[in-house]
């Protein structure tokens, strides 16, 4: 976050900014964030930690300014605490000097406000340490004060009842009295007992008015500490609310706009332009006590806006690129007027209509159950190796899961009209992180498949193109998924889950790569998925983070883009779950820039020019691109109505186990255990998932008896089994050496017969 230039101090008014700070012989001055505000001096290492951690404070009001040199002062409060700073320039220094002693004269003025009540201890603010000592003292002296007053006022209420009971008895005597020589005695016994309830009702009228005048006089006093509470109270709470719609401005203005002005591009830098020495945020404080939860990754390269004239020059660009990027604000994306001309192009007529999708299954039952006594005993192991009741499921398999990767196919279809390879790499680079946007709050595990198990998505009438997976393996468990478009591109891909649980959290790391194929242009993208994390397994509430890199290679062009997702800490300064990525070419120039959240949206921009900036925290020398206006590439769909009921499923993924007519009797849909679950029927769903397994392990174990029987005998610790996919064949891929299942054909041609004779008897 870059320093704005200081405004001219005026009487309140909170004054900040940047000086630097003496620490210590070994690191000497650091650069530190100062805030100057209701007669305190605070400071922090950095603006984000306004928030959440005060590095220091010294009170004005008791403090004593003193100008060592040009740019050097001291600032004491008697010995307890004296900060030796120095600002960037005398003017800088001198702003800073009329700024504390303004405030010291306001801390001054009020602190002898506060004490007109005759009281001799001062009426510090109340972070004082002091000022909250006497204030507690006077309190407490006040209050035993009172309490005697009550005990008095008790004592004579005593001797009240006391004294009119005797008197009332003397009467009731008096009344019955016949001898007259009694008369005198009895009349004298009356008018002493008289006398003393008339006595002790003069002492606790006395005491009342005693208790009442101390608590007037002290009533003043309150009201006013009570005053200034509230209006302290009022001014942390307006505080916070400027600080919360500071955060939510500069969190929107990040998401919605890639390129940032120079201001908030790079601290390094703009300290350096500003006089500073620049290393202030890089530098240790002090003090040792310090929390971190990550090592927070420095930025690869940062963006600024491009010189004018490159704006002016994309209007008349001859080379397409820019012009079919829309980056001039009055021309049009290539994407838009495809999609604009087919909306315009005759289109085949329909015989039947669309089939409407469910937009609903039954709400997630309420069920308890006792998360530590099932994973206390799986830490460590292979997670897809640990028989899980399906309360920790959702009613979806991982084949199901792998084909909502296409819920955005639309970013294929527009990467297959693009003339410019580099253009089409955006589009796929935004494909995988679009894979990642449903995973934000499904913390439910699909359903292991079954070995054989396959999951077809048939969506050529309503979206151009159809897809098919398989389970080709159980352990490791690995599916095959292949894709394929009207539109001109296949997408194939073989994932193999590794996971391990830790305890506190869940590691899913996928194996195998991701690969793309546009007919038109015969571009050939190979990608990995990144690591995703389940934290608070134990305690707390679960949430899921993805973290890693990808790198999305053109194998015929050597294009490349270089993505970052980066881990969630609690302690950085960027927005959660933050993405970004430069699309370079074969020779390593930047031509685009990718940004945004794989939660939410990414953006891209044309990059038009880049250079070396300064080193960052760790030595790497940064790049900064200048780059044209943002545009938007892609943005999450909304959830359905009650989606945080239907375990999160996005509108896709509430049609995918949806029962259909002519599919495979292996399909995902009819599996018994995922179905009972869905509809709630949680115990008998447990009961059936424990039989199917048990039926995979009988058939496992005929399958290596057999290729026992028939080949030599394995070596030792190993199974053999002889299994082979049904609709995948199991090649040597040339473009990542990786063994790799491929689409052999078949699948659809059977559907269409309706013959599935070869397929096993799996559920």
């Amino acid at each position: 976050m870059s320093e704005p230039k200081p405004p001219t101090p005026t009487p309140g008014d909170t004054y900040k900014g940047w000086l630097f700070k003496w620490t210590n012989y070994i690191k000497g001055y650091q650069r530190r964030w100062f805030v100057l505000s209701n007669g305190l001096l605070s400071y922090y290492r950095t603006q984000a930690e306004m928030g959440h951690t005060c590095r220091g404070t010294i009170n004005l009001a008791t403090a004593n300014i003193v100008v060592e040199d040009s740019c050097n002062f001291v600032i004491s409060n008697g010995g307890a605490q004296t900060y030796h700073l120095k600002a960037s320039s005398e003017v800088e220094r001198q702003r800073w000097i009329t700024a504390l002693e303004l405030a010291k004269a306001k801390a001054v003025r009020m602190q002898a406000e506060s004490d007109d009540s005759g009281d001799d201890c001062p009426a510090l603010p109340p972070t004082s340490a002091q000022g909250g000592g006497c204030r507690n003292s006077e309190i407490q002296s006040t209050l035993r004060t009172l309490g005697s007053k009550v005990e008095d006022l008790s004592t004579c209420n005593d001797l009240i009842a006391k004294h009119g009971s005797a008197l009332q008895r003397s009467l009731s005597e008096l009344e019955g009295i016949r001898v007259a020589g009694d008369m005198g005695d009895k009349v004298r016994q009356v008018t002493e007992r008289a006398t003393l309830f008339r006595i002790t009702s003069n002492a606790m009228i006395n005491a009342c008015r005693d208790f009442l005048a101390l608590a007037q006089t002290h009533s003043k006093r309150w009201q006013k500490a009570l005053q200034v509470e509230r209006d302290q109270r009022v001014r942390l709470e307006e505080t916070l609310e400027q600080l919360a719609k500071q955060h939510n401005h500069l969190e929107r203005a990040f998401r919605g706009a890639t390129v940032f002005p120079p201001s908030l591009s790079n601290p390094a830098i703009d300290s350096k332009g500003s006089g500073g020495s620049g290393k202030g945020d890089a530098s240790d404080e002090d003090d040792e006590n310090e929390f971190f939860d990550a090592m927070e990754d420095p930025a690869e390269f940062i963006t600024v806006p491009a010189d004018p004239k490159y704006h002016r020059r994309s209007g008349s660009n001859v080379s397409g690129l820019s012009s079919e990027l829309g980056m001039d604000d009055q021309s049009v994306s290539l994407d838009e007027q495809s999609l604009t001309s087919n909306a315009e192009s005759p289109q085949p007529l329909e015989v039947e209509p669309l089939r409407q999708r469910r937009t609903r299954i039954p709400d997630k039952p309420n069920y308890s159950l006792n998360l530590w006594s099932i994973m206390k005993n799986c830490i460590g192991k292979e997670l897809s190796k640990i028989p899980m009741p399906v309360n920790f499921n959702e009613p979806i398999s991982m084949l199901q899961r792998l084909s909502e990767d296409l819920e955005y196919y639309d970013l294929l279809d527009k990467g297959a009209k693009c003339q410019s390879s580099l253009e089409q790499m955006c589009y796929v680079a935004a494909f995988t992180v679009s894979s990642y946007s449903t995973t934000v709050h499904r913390t439910g595990k699909p359903f292991n498949p079954l070995l054989g198990e396959t999951f077809e998505l048939d969506r050529l009438r309503e979206c151009g193109y159809r897809s098919l997976c398989e389970q080709v393996s159980h352990h490791p468990p690995a599916a095959a998924h292949h894709a394929i478009s009207e539109k001109g591109w296949t997408l194939r891909q073989e994932i193999a889950l590794a996971s391990k649980f830790r305890g506190k959290y869940l590691s899913i790391m996928p194996l195998g790569s991701i690969q793309c194929m546009f007919e038109k242009s015969n571009n050939h993208y190979s990608w990995k998925k990144v690591t995703t994390t389940v934290h608070n397994i134990i305690v707390g509430k679960l949430w899921i983070d993805q973290s890693g890199e990808i790198d999305v290679v053109n194998h015929r062009t050597g294009d490349r883009c270089h993505l970052k997702f980066a881990p969630y800490s609690y302690f950085s300064r960027d927005v959660a779950r933050k993405v970004t990525g430069v699309v370079t070419d074969k020779d390593g120039k930047a031509h685009y820039v990718l940004s945004g959240t794989w939660d939410e949206k990414m953006e891209f921009s044309r990059v038009m020019q880049s250079s070396k900036g300064e080193n960052g925290t760790e030595g790497k020398q940064r790049t900064v691109y200048q780059t044209l206006k943002a545009k938007e590439i892609w943005r999450k769909n909304p959830l359905p109505d009650g989606a945080e009921t239907m375990y999160y499923f996005s509108s896709l993924a509430l049609t995918l186990n949806e029962p259909e007519e002519g599919v495979a009797p292996t399909d995902s849909r009819r599996r018994p255990d995922q179905r009972l679950m869905e509809a709630g029927r949680w115990d008998e769903a447990n009961a059936e998932k424990q039989r199917l397994e048990e039926k995979q392990r009988i058939a496992r174990r005929e399958r290596e008896r057999e290729a026992t029987r028939t080949a030599n005998p394995p070596e030792e610790g190993t199974h053999q089994d002889n299994y082979e996919a049904l609709w995948f064949k199991k090649i040597d891929d040339p473009v990542s050496g990786e063994a790799m299942h491929i689409y052999k054909g078949g699948y659809w041609e059977a559907k269409d017969e309706g013959s599935w004779d070869i397929c096993p008897d799996i559920f």
